[in-house]
């Protein structure tokens, strides 16, 4: 709910996950992706509702209380790397402290080892070690990103989540994090990554999902995706022209309100091969939620 109106935030989104697979979930701003791994980790807003299944461990996550969620979930089965990195940390506690926390509680690491396990936790995610003992208020936005990411991986949950982990880093710490996360993947471990940067999704991804107005509109191999024949959906064929190292041509216009999405297809009012057709919402058939996806020779 917002504003006393009923807003479809996310509609019909459906994936799975492997063990050892990074998935890389794109889109502009405001499509719904945050809202997504909100929901798979319960950290909704209490007026929200949620319809569905999310399946991981053996129990839907959805149907899951709080208190499940807080003991077997959060940290242990599920890892988060926040979008907003401050809003998660504990302001009056330093990193050290908080990440000696979470190493006791998930890992049950004695008193004796906390002091090399926490050096080993800020490495994992490039935190320097002289900034340990510093508060949150004392950390740039891109160190704030760093220790988040660092409490994120201290569990080795078998699936990561990471909601924008590059924002506020270089372009060296960016490529750093990423292959970091990539690394927990190649340990055999699943990686749901959110973010606008395309760059870093290359890098990491094994499949993308391309998210707007609150659906997945193609969901390919990112080999073919990012190479050739290319994304077949008109919006991700857009979102890759706009990159400054590609033709750097922005898509026009503005991602619809959610409160307020056209009839049919979302994009049609952007896209330059609409029809009436288009009036008609597609399904995502063959990867592609578009009736007239791109062929190869055009992508």
């Amino acid at each position: 709910m917002s504003g006393g109106r009923t807003v479809a935030a996310v509609s019909d989104v459906s994936f799975d996950l492997a063990a050892g697979e990074c998935l890389a979930l794109v889109g502009e701003s405001g499509c719904g992706k945050s809202v997504l791994a909100s929901a798979l980790l319960g950290l909704l807003p209490g007026n929200a509702e949620v319809r569905g299944a999310v399946h991981a461990g053996g129990r839907d996550l959805l149907t899951a209380d709080e208190r499940t969620l807080a003991r077997r979930v959060r940290g242990r089965l599920i890892g988060l790397v926040p979008q907003s990195p401050a809003a998660h940390l504990t302001p009056v506690r330093t990193v050290r402290a908080q990440l000696a926390e979470t190493v006791r509680e998930l890992t049950g690491a004695a008193a004796a080892a906390l002091p090399d396990a926490v050096l080993a936790a800020a490495d994992r995610a490039a935190f320097p070690a002289d900034h340990l003992d510093r508060y949150p208020h004392q950390l740039s936005g891109g160190l704030a990103q760093r220790a988040a990411t660092a409490l994120a991986l201290v569990g080795d949950a078998p699936l990561l989540v990471a909601d924008e982990p590059t924002t506020g880093l270089d372009r060296a710490l960016v490529d750093r994090t990423v292959d970091e996360l990539r690394r927990h993947v190649d340990d055999g471990r699943g990686l749901l990554v959110i973010t606008h940067d395309l760059a870093a999704a290359e890098r990491v991804a094994d499949r993308v999902a391309v998210m707007y107005a609150g659906r997945i509109v193609e969901l390919a191999d990112a080999g073919t995706f990012f190479g050739k024949p290319g994304p077949r959906h008109p919006y991700a064929a857009g979102l890759l022209a706009a990159l400054p190292e590609r033709d750097f041509t922005p898509i026009p216009g503005m991602p619809p309100e959610l409160h307020a999405l056209p009839p049919g297809c979302a994009f049609a009012p952007r896209c330059p091969r609409a029809t009436d057709a288009c009036a008609q919402r597609p399904a995502l058939t063959e990867g592609t939620a578009c009736h007239h996806a791109l062929d190869s020779a055009h992508a």
